[in-house]
């Protein structure tokens, strides 16, 4: 019987990584196993050429084998693509700069009529502000008006809702004209509309939308009379819609939630890189669409009645998505799309700048005569008197990034803390965002948390949010929180301070430009991106910031204090706060769901030297 050589074992290393090591650990293996083959491998010789070229082959796949397993992980991933698909499945949504809402104030001047003695304003000569209406700011952003404002509507006990003050007074004096000023929600961005072909049809079909930093799609319709409705997943079937609300409780409850099925559906993705939107629609055709919600399995087998045999068949299985379960649409037809885009912290304006009419809408239900018609309308005007917040610019790849913990903890509920948080910083665009969010339990109530949210203006000054903004929070965040769970959401408490320092300056330096390195340093270390809610100032990082200038040799002193109200002409937040009694264990503590704030740090910042 033949026997058969083994193979000689040879040991083998397999720790070596980069190209010196593999070539070193490829040599030692060539002198060892093949002594008399060759023996010159010198840099210039044909075997130190093929040791090159083998450790070069190793080094590049293990350079790549590291970089795909990085990819794998939120924390060293660098690839844009990968970022954003561990960002996906993270549940993190991804979305552009947000929009500013405010209340802007609508002035009319009506005429007056003598009703049971008394002058009320003309009631014909009342209209109605429609919804869309566009009014410009003086920096040039557009407003958009949320919902229609009526000037005839009333409260409960008859009296008008709008502010009513006396205009012009006849001889006899009576009044002649009343001027009338109601308030109503805007929200800031720009609205357009596009078309698009459907053609044939094609499961999931996907449209993307020219504009960046979508924040709201007002509508999608279809050639057919068909509407669209947005959903978070394709298999959710019915949306929710606001309607008036017309039952018994009207003065209490002015509108009600209906649910409305939705079989022609889509869902929205935002690019992280450009910030565009893709509309992806249902998988189903609507003209082949059978009426079960779930396909009947037994009608894709394949009979064969006049064969004994038959071999493999493959069948494709997107077939079983030809259903209404993840929405249908109508192909060969034209879809348009109107949306609203644009945001971000310039459209954060200040008060009294929305003073331009764009383009408005009026409605007059009970038809004045035309003069009436165009003295109301030409003496309209609006103004804002409050700063618009809400602004936000877009959400950076690391901030993105850092919400991916927290969103695959939160599993779509709100239990921890941190779940609350990446709820809120989650917000979508089109409700506004958040600048610093803070969670507290409340004290009084075990099963109530205390949500402390405020917003900043475009140069980075703390403003309380909106009623508009927290309307939405409640909203959104209801279908996370536990049932028994409630959240209190609260302004934070806007702590301004001022920040006074004394020190010795080496006397071979110049004092002014060490003294102004100094101030450089502590405008950069107080500025507001650097504060959040509830978080104390360690005056040991302010002193060693100071003392770790060159040319500091001693401080003195460094004192802060509390400024409110009107100082020196400039307007601080009206929050009174003892400094002393909030200065524990080297560490300056703000109110429970307070912040600090440097409101003018060329002003509040002040150094001085001693001689």
């Amino acid at each position: 019987m033949a026997k058969t050589a083994l193979k000689q074992f040879r040991n083998r290393s397999y720790l070596a990584k980069d190209f010196d090591s593999l070539r070193a650990n490829l040599l030692q293996y060539a002198r060892l196993y093949y002594p008399d083959k060759i023996q010159d491998f010198s840099e210039s010789s044909l075997g130190g050429m093929f040791l090159d070229m083998a450790a070069y082959t190793g080094d590049v796949m293990s350079f790549y084998l590291d970089h795909q397993y990085n990819e794998l992980d939120s924390d060293t991933a660098i690839e844009t693509s990968n970022i954003e698909r561990l960002i996906r499945s993270a549940g993190v949504p991804i979305s552009g700069a947000a929009p500013a809402t405010v209340d802007v104030t609508f002035f009319i001047e009506v005429p007056a009529a003598a009703v049971d003695g008394k002058y009320v304003p003309l009631s014909s000569s009342l209209p109605v502000v429609k919804a869309n209406s566009i009014f410009t700011s003086t920096s040039g952003i557009n407003f958009s008006l949320l919902a229609d404002v009526d000037f005839a509507s009333k409260t409960s006990n008859g009296s008008y809702v709008a502010e009513i003050k006396v205009g012009k007074i006849s001889q006899s004096g009576n009044p002649v004209t009343f001027t009338m000023a109601i308030d109503g929600k805007c929200i800031s961005g720009y609205e357009t509309s596009e078309t698009f072909g459907l053609g044939s049809f094609v499961a999931f079909k996907s449209i993307t939308l020219s504009q960046n930093n979508i924040t709201d799609i007002l509508s999608v319709s279809d050639s057919l009379g068909n509407s669209y409705y947005e959903v978070s997943t394709l298999s959710d079937d019915v949306v929710y819609k606001n309607v008036l609300n017309t039952a018994h409780d009207s003065n209490d409850i002015s509108e009600a939630l209906k649910v409305v099925p939705a079989p022609y559906r889509f869902v929205t993705v935002v690019d992280l890189a450009s910030r565009s939107t893709t509309m992806i629609l249902g998988g189903g055709d609507d003209n082949n669409i059978d009426d079960d919600a779930v396909p009947d399995p037994s009608e894709f087998a394949i009979s064969f009645p006049y064969s004994k045999t038959f071999s493999r068949t493959s069948i494709n299985p997107l077939k079983m998505l030809n259903t209404r379960t993840l929405g249908v649409y109508s192909p060969n037809t034209q879809l348009s799309v109107t949306y609203r885009y644009g945001g971000g912290l310039n459209h954060n304006v200040p008060a009294r700048s929305i003073t331009n009419i764009n383009q408005v809408s009026l409605e007059f239900p009970l038809n004045p005569r035309l003069e009436i018609i165009n003295s109301v309308r030409g003496s309209m005007g609006v103004i804002n008197k409050s700063q618009a917040a809400g602004g936000e610019d877009a959400p950076t790849i690391d901030e993105l990034k850092s919400l991916i913990p927290s969103s695959r903890n939160a599993q779509e509920r709100i239990v921890t803390k941190e779940d609350l948080l990446a709820r809120i910083y989650s917000l979508p665009a089109n409700f506004g965002r958040v600048f610093r969010a803070a969670v507290r339990a409340n004290k009084n109530n075990p099963l109530s948390t205390q949500l402390h949210i405020i917003c900043r203006t475009p140069d980075s000054r703390l403003i309380p949010a909106p009623d508009t903004l927290k309307e939405n929070i409640r909203k959104y965040l209801n279908p996370y929180r536990l049932i028994t769970d409630a959240i209190d959401i609260l302004d934070a408490s806007v702590v301004n301070l001022s920040f006074q320092f004394d020190i010795v300056i080496d006397p071979a330096l110049n004092q002014q430009t060490v003294l102004q390195t100094i101030l450089s340093k502590l405008i950069e270390q107080f500025n507001t991106t650097k504060f959040s809610i509830d978080q104390p100032i360690v005056l040991s990082d302010i002193q060693n910031l100071i003392f770790n200038t060159p040319g500091v040799l001693s401080i003195i002193n460094i004192e802060f204090k509390n400024l409110n109200g009107e100082t020196n002409g400039r307007t601080y937040s009206n929050f009174n706060y003892d400094v002393k009694s909030n200065l524990r264990k080297g560490m300056l503590y703000p109110p429970e769901g307070g912040i600090f704030e440097f409101k003018y740090p060329e002003f509040d910042i002040i150094g001085r030297t001693a001689l």
